[in-house]
């Protein structure tokens, strides 16, 4: 009962970031908003539009008069996946930020999977993989990314490429994030580790993607990305 009543008093902000997710934003929020009200008193949704060209933002706006707890933050223009993670960031208010992503391959119900493993001496909740639903190609590359970042950065996690985490805002607050693409996930967990944060892992569950199309694979992006990888690898060797 105790840890009850003390979760039932744990802040947390919950922020999506979104681009063209106008199919499935809608339903997080929603779930989000229910869940949360069985976990916690003190909680926050923001759903970050990095300017979204479809329906989205006018959902949105339709979705804050019903929901109490949700804030908007909307950017002119599109500024990239790290741009939008670290609005959502900045904007948090909260003790413990999670966020997940707004195409709907992460099941954010399990966010009751993360809480349950808040305890002191625990700073960043880490969600894994426990089964990839995406087409084969994705997931060859998906894995070739994951070990080409984890040997480059020697990563302690196993699956840097899960955006669905539970992160004191402590922490958060410690580390300098830069990059606006998706190697911001690397960024953020190599900086977080190398200031000596303790990770805990738990296994969720990922689903395929119903709505819209992923905005990182194709061969520029993905060329972009090992380019910058690099260039960060080389960046924190010379900040050592």
């Amino acid at each position: 009962m105790a840890q009850k009543n003390t979760l039932k008093k744990t802040p947390i902000s919950v922020f999506f970031p979104c681009y063209n997710d106008a199919g499935s934003i809608g339903i997080l929020v929603e779930d989000a908003d229910r869940i949360l009200q069985t976990i916690t008193n003190n909680y926050e949704i923001i759903v970050v539009d990095d300017g979204s060209q479809d329906e989205s933002r006018r959902l949105l706006l339709r979705l804050s008069k019903k929901t109490r707890k949700l804030r908007l933050i909307f950017h002119k223009k599109n500024l990239g996946y790290g741009g939008a993670l670290k609005s959502g960031f900045d904007n948090s208010k909260k003790k413990y930020v999670f966020y997940t992503d707004g195409d709907g391959q992460y099941d954010v119900k399990e966010i009751t999977k993360l809480v349950g493993e808040m305890r002191d001496g625990v700073d960043v909740i880490q969600g894994y993989k426990l089964k990839r639903y995406d087409p084969w190609y994705r997931i060859v590359i998906g894995r070739l990314y994951h070990y080409f970042s984890k040997i480059l950065f020697n990563l302690k996690v196993r699956d840097v490429d899960c955006d669905f985490r539970l992160i004191k805002k402590s922490a958060l607050a410690a580390i300098t994030l830069e990059y606006n693409s998706g190697v911001i996930c690397v960024e953020l967990v190599k900086k977080l580790q190398d200031k000596g944060f303790k990770f805990k892992e738990v296994g969720v569950n990922h689903y395929p993607r119903l709505h819209g199309h992923s905005q990182f694979f194709n061969y520029r992006r993905i060329l972009k990305t090992i380019f910058e990888l690099v260039e960060l690898r080389l960046k924190l060797w010379v900040s050592t």
